[in-house]
């Protein structure tokens, strides 16, 4: 049995000077709420037009993933890798998880531009520790040490993506790695270890799975788990398919069967139930990459949105008796505006225009555009990818990992989006040519949004093959930084370096009884003025990643602590008055009126 930490109600203060590159040290509480700071960096100091920098060097996340490509044009070589954030060892810092992949047929020579022979052995999924501390004079230091020797973690297999969540409400958070091949599930010790209970937990699927969430969907407390199946595939019993421009490239997925996902229902001891066909779940199947889980029709319940490559999405409405209904035709949401499927990759959830309803974003193939469904209030959606600025602008580009984050701290959600085709780039001469560069939106609180891609700094125009992206505050600064996981290359760690300029509130959601991360919970910050924003405490979206299950709202040029108020998994409604700003606040369920 592992110990379990105490978390008591309690604040670690982070003064905020706008404008300034040096702030206070943050106020001790206690040491399992002390949450370190970066905060001495100067953004001036790299560039006074970059937003976000590329600190993956100086930070020593050294790490560059291998698709093991032998010219066979095996599918999962051109799917994987998804990133994570997790605070693994609950010392306040966000440490970071690696998908790895391998050689799909060993021995046969590897036309990759990476190791020569696609890794062979040696290759394996990757867990960082954050190492974040402050020197002598008070800079704050931020450094990744490679911990996957002694953390027991063995992920030898085609890794494709990864999902965080505690399984057993101990206060440790566990890792689901999705694979071609078995999927494994390693449960933290809780003493910098993890031991693999993929096969007892019954979750160790094997196929070819994307995406995966954690969730509490039938509201008993504890974390089920959706894991998202692609199609039927076998190394050797491939189909080639021709391009137009000739020769051979990777297949659309409608050249093989879709593979159907699975819902597990969590048994409360380590163990998992298959209740895909019980909760009517079984009869709906499609090429699924990314998953979106939130309370979508507003009734407290949590539901899932399933991105679909290239047929009708699924939007699985929680009927509140452990059963689903898929609604997305008729809520608007299977389908572009033009009534066609599209190859949907990524996806994620937010309330981008302060409405106190969860809207949707998803990134699609070049040509396509990515789509924008706004919630009409009770879970039906409009497309306005074309209105809002968002779908023309990414026509070039084939869109994985995405998020809704406020970049700036201005109190509208914004996007990013790492970019990577899966046909080669007609007349480039490389010898993986699906590069790509990101893309940054910043919403205008209007209903449109900007593309502000040149001015995001030079992180933002390196072309690469993304895929997996994660967002969160990793050096607890206050605004939210991205870790890139590229295919075939080396990942990136993006940092912001413009968010706290403005005022923000941090906020740890965890249980009653347990100090697991309270994942689903409804935020609404109530500020002195009387407008309102609405957050949600979630790991998934984005594209077979997982995010800093923290709460961060930006707060614009605004002190005032505001009034919250929290809607917890399990339906219980709490406030707390004048919450401070500018630093992070946990809130335990049951402490609040």
């Amino acid at each position: 049995m592992r110990s379990r930490p105490v978390i008591a109600l309690a604040t670690v203060l982070l003064p905020l000077a706008l404008g300034a590159s040096c702030r206070g040290e943050p106020a001790q509480s206690s040491a399992s709420n002390t949450l370190p700071v970066a905060n001495g960096r100067d953004p001036a100091s790299a560039s006074r037009d970059a937003w976000f920098i590329d600190a993956t060097r100086d930070t020593g996340l050294d790490f560059v993933h291998v698709n093991g490509m032998s010219g066979e044009y095996h599918l999962p070589e051109i799917i994987a890798p998804g990133v994570a954030f997790l605070d693994y060892d609950n010392d306040g810092d966000l440490d970071v998880y690696l998908v790895q992949g391998r050689a799909l047929e060993p021995g046969k020579p590897s036309v990759s531009n990476t190791t020569p022979d696609g890794g062979g052995a040696s290759l394996k999924g990757r867990l960082f520790r954050n190492d974040l501390t402050r020197s002598t004079g008070g800079s704050p230091q931020l450094h990744f040490t490679d911990v996957t020797d002694r953390s027991g973690i063995e992920a030898t297999g085609y890794g494709i993506g990864v999902a965080a969540g505690d399984i057993d409400n101990d206060g440790w958070v566990d890792l689901y790695l999705t694979n071609f091949g078995r999927n494994q599930l390693y449960r933290n010790n809780g003493d910098g270890t993890f031991t693999d209970i993929s096969k007892r937990s019954g979750t160790d699927d094997d196929g070819f799975s994307v995406s995966a969430s954690f969730l509490d969907y039938d509201r008993d407390g504890w974390l089920d788990l959706y894991v998202a199946h692609y199609v039927n595939y076998r190394v050797g019993k491939e189909t080639k398919c021709r391009v137009l421009a000739g020769g051979f490239d990777y297949c659309p997925p409608q050249a093989f069967r879709a593979q159907p996902s699975r819902l597990y229902h969590n048994n409360r001891n380590g163990t998992f139930s298959d209740v895909t066909a019980a909760a009517g779940m079984a009869g709906t199947v499609g090429p699924a990459l990314g998953v979106s889980t939130a309370d979508f029709d507003n009734d407290g319940w949590i539901d899932i949105y399933v991105a679909i490559d290239g047929e009708d999405n699924q939007l699985w409405i929680n009927q509140r008796d452990g059963t689903f209904r898929n609604t997305a035709l008729v809520a608007g949401a299977a389908l572009s505006e033009l009534g066609k499927p599209e190859a949907s990759m990524g996806v994620d959830a937010g309330d981008f225009d302060n409405d106190g309803d969860e809207d949707l974003f998803m990134t699609h193939l070049e040509g396509q555009g990515n789509n924008l469904y706004v919630n009409l209030g009770s879970g039906t959606f409009d497309d306005r990818s074309a209105s809002s600025g968002l779908g023309p602008p990414s026509l070039p580009f084939t869109g994985f990992g995405t998020a809704w984050f406020d970049f700036d701290n201005d109190g509208w959600l914004d996007l990013a989006t790492v970019n990577g085709t899966i046909l080669a780039i007609e007349g480039r001469k490389t010898r993986f040519p699906y590069d790509q560069v990101r893309q940054l939106f910043r919403n205008l609180g209007n209903g449109k949004f900007e593309d502000v891609t040149s001015r995001a700094g030079a992180a933002f125009q390196l072309s690469e093959v993304g895929r997996g992206a994660a967002f969160g505050d990793v050096d607890n600064d206050g605004d939210v930084d991205v870790l890139v996981g590229n295919l075939n290359g080396p990942a990136r760690l993006l940092l912001n370096a413009v968010g706290n300029r403005n005022h923000w509130l941090g906020l740890k959601l965890v249980g009653r009884q347990t100090a697991r991360d309270m994942l689903g919970a409804r935020v609404t910050v109530i500020r002195r003025d009387g407008s309102m924003l609405w957050r949600r405490a979630r790991a998934d979206g984005s594209y077979a990643s997982a995010n800093d299950p923290r709460v961060l709202v930006g707060l614009g040029n605004s002190a005032d602590p505001p009034r919250l108020r929290v809607r917890w998994p399990s339906g219980r409604t709490e406030e707390w008055s004048e919450v401070a700003v500018d630093r992070w606040t946990t809130l335990r369920e049951g402490s609040g009126r």
